[in-house]
């Protein structure tokens, strides 16, 4: 089994985060790689990395860092392939994350999702794959449907819970 997902986090303390993304990629049969690199401290592996991605077979690359998170940009200079970021929270906020990896320059884009939004990056890459394979499509049609389900239920439940002036 070859992964077609690699996720790439600044270090190891981004893997509590982390975990969403890669257990919904696990759930969903998707085969993924994760590995820690470093823009700052491992700059020579991180454009192995890159470089060597598409070769290995990985189709999208999910890069996870805080603070000045410059790894998912470094890797989208380095790859024609598509990068998502994910900033982490760590100093003021994640905000610094953030604007680090959203503020990327023209012909770099990484695709940023909300600080410690590893799950969306998980399903952003979930609907980058399934546009050229409709078995993940079908599951990520499911995944959705799901998604709706447990609000229809959840408005069910809210409408048990009686006040005396909450009118539904």
């Amino acid at each position: 089994m070859n992964p077609v997902v690699s996720i790439i986090m600044g270090s190891t303390s981004d893997l509590p985060i982390m975990k969403k993304a890669s257990d919904l990629l696990n759930e969903f049969g998707i085969p993924f790689e994760m590995n820690a690199l470093s823009a700052h401290r491992t700059p020579k592996q991180v454009e192995e990395f890159a470089t060597g991605a598409r070769d290995r077979g990985i189709k999208v690359i999910i890069a996870a860092a805080g603070m000045a998170a410059h790894l998912g940009g470094v890797i989208a200079s380095m790859t024609t392939l598509p990068v998502i970021g994910v900033p982490i929270k760590s100093s003021i906020e994640g905000l610094d994350a953030l604007y680090a990896i959203v503020q990327m320059p023209p012909g770099s884009p990484v695709a940023t999702v909300a600080i410690n939004g590893a799950q969306n990056a998980a399903i952003l890459a979930i609907q980058m794959l399934s546009l050229s394979d409709p078995a993940i499509e079908q599951k990520l049609i499911e995944y959705k449907k799901n998604l709706a389900e447990k609000i229809v239920d959840a408005n069910e439940e809210l409408a048990q819970i009686k006040y005396e002036f909450k009118t539904n």
